[in-house]
């Protein structure tokens, strides 16, 4: 009898490890799910963009980076921002920075051509081409809007004011209301004072984060495209 027992155990034991090993070659076989790409995203903007009087890792694109890679985003941005740029100089530069490893585009420009009182249908064929580049380079867009004041009168405001919704739309970007939307009051940048530097115009430290926090999940829409 005990040897008869011996080999029922050893017949058991061996169908259990057989058992595991067909399980193991079929777990082998199984596809694993797919890791998400890294991910590069160009920021073309203006000084707003560059980070125009911070340290370099408080400016916007670094605290977006970060941002982005805090909630589990492989990404790395490119600082495209040239502190000054109309709609004209972005798009003098759009060619070059649509490189192969673009996958994706913020565009925030038009507070130099408002600064300027550029005429609205000059703003609005500059950022067209901007927007017919990163199509044709195959690259999703996040178009960032920006309102004029009212005294340049409610006829510039309201041509301005519509550029880049309607841009948005025509070319099926997404859209952000306005780069000061997270700040309080931030129709326009004066009304968000606490969050400016002294110059009245730039975010400080505190601000970009603000804005960062509203901005970031409109980002991550646009990573959702380009996967």
């Amino acid at each position: 009898m005990a040897a008869l027992s011996f080999r029922l155990h050893r017949l058991a034991y061996g169908a259990i490890a057989l058992a595991r090993k067909a399980a193991l070659g079929l777990t082998l076989l199984l596809p694993l799910p797919a890791m998400a790409d890294p991910v590069t995203i160009a920021a073309l903007g203006d000084s707003l963009t560059q980070g125009y009087g911070l340290p370099q890792e408080e400016g916007f694109v670094p605290q977006l980076e970060a941002w982005l890679r805090a909630r589990g985003h492989d990404v790395t941005l490119i600082n495209a921002g040239v502190s000054g740029d109309t709609t004209a100089g972005g798009l003098s530069r759009a060619a070059w920075t649509l490189t192969d490893e673009v996958d994706g585009l913020i565009v925030a420009l038009g507070g130099n051509d408002l600064l300027r009182g550029i005429d609205p249908a000059a703003s609005r064929a500059n950022l067209h081409g901007i927007l017919e580049a990163a199509q044709a380079a195959d690259v999703e867009v996040l178009l960032v809007g920006m309102q004029a004041p009212g005294n340049y009168g409610p006829d510039y405001k309201a041509a301005f004011d519509a550029i880049h919704p309607e841009l948005a739309a025509e070319f099926g970007a997404l859209l952000a209301p306005s780069f000061f939307e997270g700040l309080e009051g931030a129709a326009e940048p004066a009304a968000a004072t606490p969050y400016l530097q002294p110059d009245g115009l730039h975010p400080s430290a505190e601000g970009v984060s603000r804005i960062v926090d509203a901005l970031g999940p409109r980002v991550e829409t646009l990573l959702d495209r380009i996967h």
